[in-house]
Formats: structure tokens, C-alpha cells, sequence
């Protein structure tokens, strides 16, 4: 009954249906849609909240966005920890620290890996706090909603990524 969950890949149309499955409940029990970059944004305020104190939490962002954990913050937790059971229960599950693809283009050294990783992340965090929403929070939850921001950036975000493949690799 549950033998999919031992699968290495499942298919997309399953993955899409219980994304749209999700996106509902989250619409139903907190009245916002799926994203996740908020979550990364009320994390910076929680490590500069503990660094400088209630002096942080004045900041007019973060009386916006409040540095506190909050069900997208908890999303993001469940995300790393359903990615690992995943790995884990299709035997997959391996430490990598230089995914194969990136070895064979670029070497097999960790530090330029992490570098170009770590410079990356912050551009697309960035980017998404421009954009009022990441990803899932465009391409998915704003799609669903028809909202032609979203539409145009679920289209730059495929342009984008096809066009730096092609770049890279």
C-alpha cells in the first residue's frame, strides 16, 4: 500500500497532485498560501534578535515580518526532514558534500561548490524578498490563484534556470 514511498522518484503528476493538496490546507488553516522564503527572512531576524537584542525586533521590517517561528517556518523543517526520510527509505541517502553532476564540470573540490552555493542562496533570497515570494510562493501558490505576477515570474523563474543550465553545463 505504501511501496511508493520506497520509490528514488515519484512521479510528478503524484507530486503535483498532493502539492495542490497542500496548498489547500494551508489556505484553509492560515488564510496564506505555500512559500518559504518569509521563513528565511524571520530566521535572520531571530539570529539578529539574539545578537542585538530587542533593538532588532524594532526594525520596521521585522514589525513586519515579526522574527518568530511560525507555521512557514515549520514548512521549512518539515521540507528537510521529508527530504531525508525520502533519501533515506529509498535507499538513497548519502552525504555528498560535491553532487556528481557539479564533480564532473567543475572538480571535485568542496570549497568553490559551497562558495558558489552559499553566493547563489543569497541572491535568490534576495531576490525572492524583492519579489514578495520565492518559488513556492509564486510558481505554485500564486499560479493557483491566477495572479499574472506570478504566471510571469513562474515564467522567468523556467527561462532562467533552462538558460543558466545551458551556461553551465
Amino acid at each position: 500500500m505504501f511501496g511508493f514511498l520506497y520509490l528514488k522518484s515519484w512521479s510528478p503528476y503524484a507530486a503535483g497532485v498532493g502539492i495542490g493538496i497542500l496548498s489547500w490546507f494551508a489556505f484553509l488553516l492560515s488564510d496564506h498560501p505555500l512559500g518559504v522564503s518569509t521563513a528565511y527572512a524571520r530566521s535572520s531576524g531571530m539570529i539578529e534578535t539574539a545578537i542585538r537584542g530587542e533593538k532588532a525586533r524594532r526594525r520596521p521590517y521585522y514589525q513586519k515580518f515579526a522574527p518568530e517561528i511560525d507555521w512557514e517556518w515549520m514548512l521549512v523543517i518539515g521540507l528537510i526532514a521529508g527530504a531525508a526520510l525520502s533519501a533515506i527509505l529509498s535507499g538513497d541517502f548519502a552525504w555528498r558534500f560535491v553532487p556528481g553532476v557539479w564533480a564532473s564540470h567543475f572538480g571535485d573540490g568542496w570549497l568553490l561548490r559551497w562558495f558558489t552555493a552559499f553566493i547563489g542562496g543569497a541572491i535568490m533570497g534576495v531576490g525572492a524578498r524583492w519579489a514578495n515570494g520565492c518559488t513556492s510562493g509564486h510558481a505554485l501558490s500564486g499560479t493557483m490563484q491566477l495572479v499574472l505576477s506570478s504566471w510571469v515570474a513562474a515564467i522567468g523563474i523556467f527561462v532562467g534556470g533552462i538558460i543558466t543550465a545551458l551556461l553551465i553545463f
